[in-house]
């Protein structure tokens, strides 16, 4: 699947596609109905499927001091759009431009012109355009003069809650991965490239893979059971501390998996980390010992829960 530019002209053989447009930071469920709409709608026409995105996120233009809020990298999403299904992502960059362009002209310089798309599909409450000026509802009035197909997909809900992506962060960021999982249909999980520490895991006998956190939500702070992703397809199980390490000085935030019975050299390789059970919180202890003593319960109590 390819990914293109949303300031780019689409290839000749993807237009006349269905769009599903949207954030879908996350890739959860209720985003996934979407998407799956557009792709069954395009499949059923012969026609290309393709799902929009937005990198940076509208809250990074709009409140630029928000605290670091992402589900999913773009590598990520390119990935899951395309086991979805979709033949490319279009990636908008929002910027100054993209935030001042009219909902009318949204319609009709790019989804229509630039991308020359015959249908599009969002969820009910999907605004875009300047001020928000656009909706389904103009989508629907405006698409159907200019020869503009569109659908919206309600929302997914389970126990009585819509699945959204707010609804995910909290879960992390209350220590509960599981129920994240649940919602997204995977585990939260960090990628990025495996960085040198300062080897303090190594000689308390627990070396680790330490990543940095990026743009990525913060989950609660502690100690998870998690499986890391290696690039040439392995599945390792393990357990990792999330957060600023206090027995340490001074402190410095990480994500430090640990792998069982794997001893191999990461350095420099683009892995990712899935949260998958939270165990504990931070602490700090007394001395190393009380420290290592506790790592191993930790790791025995990851085991326990990978099992």
């Amino acid at each position: 699947m390819i990914r293109v530019e949303g300031s780019e002209r689409l290839p000749d053989r993807l237009r006349g596609g269905i769009i599903a447009l949207g954030n879908f930071d996350g890739f959860h469920a209720g985003h996934q109905a979407v998407a799956g709409r557009a792709i069954q709608w395009a499949r059923g026409e012969g026609r290309p499927a393709i799902i929009a995105t937005f990198d940076p996120h509208p809250v990074r233009y709009f409140k630029p001091d928000t605290p670091p809020f992402r589900l999913t990298s773009l590598d990520q999403r390119q990935r899951l759009f395309a086991e979805a299904g979709a033949d490319a992502m279009l990636v908008f960059a929002f910027d100054r431009t993209l935030a001042e362009t009219r909902a009318e002209s949204f319609i009709a310089d790019l989804l229509i012109e630039r991308f020359g798309a015959v249908g599009v599909v969002t969820g009910e409450d999907f605004t875009f355009g300047k001020g928000r000026g656009g909706n389904i509802q103009v989508l629907r009035d405006l698409g159907a003069l200019l020869g503009l197909r569109s659908e919206a997909v309600g929302p997914v809900t389970t126990d009585d809650a819509v699945i959204s992506s707010s609804r995910i962060r909290q879960c992390l960021t209350e220590g509960r991965p599981d129920e994240a999982e649940r919602l997204m249909t995977r585990p939260f999980a960090v990628q990025g490239v495996v960085q040198h520490g300062d080897k303090n895991g190594r000689l308390l006998g627990f070396p680790t893979a330490n990543l940095d956190m990026g743009s990525y939500l913060r989950p609660k702070y502690g100690v998870y059971a998690v499986t890391g992703h290696l690039a040439d397809g392995r599945v390792l199980k393990g357990a990792a501390n999330l957060g600023i390490r206090p027995q340490f000085d001074p402190p410095k935030e990480l994500l430090e998996p640990h792998f069982f019975d794997f001893a191999e050299d990461l350095y420099g390789q683009t892995i990712e980390v899935a949260l998958r059970h939270f165990i504990r919180p931070e602490a700090k202890f007394a001395d190393w010992d009380e420290l290592k003593r506790q790592i191993d319960a930790d790791c025995d109590r990851a085991r326990e829960l990978l099992a």
